[in-house]
């Protein structure tokens, strides 16, 4: 498979699997530690794009701010896996593993390939996703089933 390919189907699973969750914060009468994380995983992927195209805007943005309602949380989640999608459409494999450089929290110098932060991207989505997860557990609900392999399985008989 090539590359891009698992990346953006990566993206895809980890958008089902976090608006499920949010089906279920949407019942907390707490939402906003499991919203404080949501937010923070658009934000990531705004700000890891900024980097990578070298948005002069990237400095100012925040990992965690700014946060968004309960109700605009998808159309600012859709617009954020949108852009790491286009942009994996967009490349080849070799572009994608060629290293590209960023200005750092630290203001030095850094470099990575878009690929290894695609994958950062999506193991954080999963990271957070069971912090959610147990932020829900605690409030007194059972966590939906959002494990990848309930999206490819199939019963046989």
């Amino acid at each position: 498979m090539e590359m891009s390919k698992y990346l953006i189907d990566t993206f895809n699973y980890n958008s089902y699997a976090n608006k499920k969750v949010l089906e279920k914060v949407m019942q907390l009468k707490d939402k906003e530690p499991a919203m404080r994380f949501m937010n923070h995983l658009v934000n990531c992927q705004y700000r890891w794009m900024a980097r990578i195209t070298h948005d002069p805007k990237e400095s100012k943005m925040s990992w965690w701010d700014p946060t968004y309602s309960i109700d605009n949380w998808i159309i600012e989640w859709d617009k954020s896996i949108k852009l790491w999608i286009d942009y994996l459409s967009e490349k080849t494999d070799d572009e994608i593993s060629q290293f590209v450089t960023y200005t750092g929290t630290d203001g030095g110098q850094w470099s990575a390939k878009p690929q290894d932060i695609a994958l950062q991207l999506n193991y954080h989505s999963i990271h957070h996703r069971a912090q959610i997860q147990t932020i829900i557990r605690q409030q007194g609900l059972e966590p939906d089933f959002v494990d990848y392999i309930g999206t490819v399985y199939k019963k046989l008989s």
